[in-house]
């Protein structure tokens, strides 16, 4: 398939393409090279973007880093072992996607940007959400075992915002005892 003249396919090289408000639905971006690509308001809808192999030695995977994810529509999207390091996922649609073993971490102590996400259900076992900013993100019903929740921001701490205070104050005990396991 194409979009914008370049070519949706496993280990494309789509590094800074722009793909804003692209219909990739169901694409098959399996090791694609997405580095600082602009995928605002795309939707990306049950779009593969995993690394199956994952006892090759030269260890592939889907490359998001630095990419422009936001409000694109990625509800069941297989993220599995993608990097996603640095990428901007403000208000995007992460409902039921497989984020396991995902890298969301970030150079220079800044994760991925998930500010207002929509995380309702989705996988994130095993991720590595190291410094990402998940302020105002929904996780209810997420799956956070075994993920990496150093430095992550869950909250704005200079203004009280009553039943979101109570809804972080949740999550926060949660993270609490998944990391004394």
């Amino acid at each position: 398939m194409k979009v914008n003249g370049y070519e949706i396919k496993p280990y494309a090289d789509l590094e800074g393409a722009n793909l804003w408000d692209a219909n990739l639905q169901g694409a098959d971006l399996r090791y694609a090279n997405l580095v600082n690509a602009d995928l605002e308001g795309a939707n990306l809808m049950g779009a593969n973007l995993v690394n199956a192999d994952l006892e090759d030695a030269n260890l592939m995977v889907t490359n998001l880093w630095g990419a422009n994810l936001q409000g694109a529509n990625l509800v069941n999207a297989d993220l599995v072992n993608a990097n996603l390091d640095g990428a901007n996922l403000v208000n995007a649609n992460l409902v039921n996607a497989d984020l396991r073993y995902a890298d969301l971490k970030g150079a220079n102590l800044q994760g991925a940007n998930l500010v207002n996400a929509d995380l309702v259900g989705a996988n994130l076992m095993g991720a590595i959400l190291e410094g990402a900013d998940l302020q105002g993100a929904i996780l209810v019903g997420a799956n956070l075992e075994g993920a990496n929740l150093k430095r992550t921001i869950l909250e704005d701490k200079e203004e009280p915002q009553g039943d979101k205070d109570l809804r972080i104050k949740e999550l926060e005990e949660e993270v609490k005892a998944l990391l004394d396991t």
